[in-house]
């Protein structure tokens, strides 16, 4: 089977093809066009979803109008709005597609029900639980621990062309630093 997914998946989970198929027929492939959103800041979700092609991001829009990414998303990501599916809140995130992309999107509660009876889903939602944290946790000491250049340098290696494909207040937001001070590491090393 040459289909990607299941590519990323066994490579990264050791996914069996009967796990795949069970996965497969499980979830959704959907479009999403650029701007449309996956989940709304405010509304509440139990949606989660396979990216496999395209950028996305996770923001959320403060009262006063300003936006702050949390990440931006490159295929193969897990995306959702976990704290909203998991305490049954409104989402504090909006995820969005930056561009075009396809994404499989599953309903959690189903998602959890067969993990309940079947091992083999079972473990593999616990090692993507894993694999989510560990790139959170990087994520987070790479805020802490690199300048801005570096972090630009990091997410240009991670996403070659991200400059011709999102505007740059959003990759300014995402880096945590201003448009003019992007404008300025760019400018520097170009």
């Amino acid at each position: 089977m040459t289909d990607p997914s299941f590519e990323f998946l066994k490579s990264k989970f050791d996914v069996s093809l009967e796990t795949f198929l069970i996965l497969k027929d499980l979830a959704s492939r959907k479009k999403l066009k650029q701007g449309e959103a996956f989940v709304k800041q405010g509304n509440k979700s139990k949606k989660i979803a396979f990216l496999t092609s395209g950028l996305m991001r996770a923001y959320c829009t403060l009262e006063t109008g300003k936006e702050i990414t949390k990440n931006i998303f490159s295929p193969f990501s897990f995306l959702g709005a976990f704290s909203s599916i998991v305490n049954d809140e409104p989402s504090q995130l909006s995820y969005v597609a930056l561009v075009d992309c396809f994404v499989y999107e599953v309903d959690f509660d189903k998602f959890l029900q067969i993990s309940k009876t079947n091992i083999a889903v079972s473990n593999l939602y616990s090692r993507i639980l894993e694999y989510v944290f560990v790139i959170y946790e990087n994520k987070q000491l790479e805020n802490m621990s690199l300048n801005a250049t570096d972090r630009y340098l990091n997410l240009k290696q991670n996403i070659p062309h991200i400059d011709n494909l999102i505007p740059q207040y959003q990759i300014a937001s995402y880096l945590n630093i201003s448009p003019v001070q992007l404008s300025r590491i760019r400018k520097s090393l170009y």
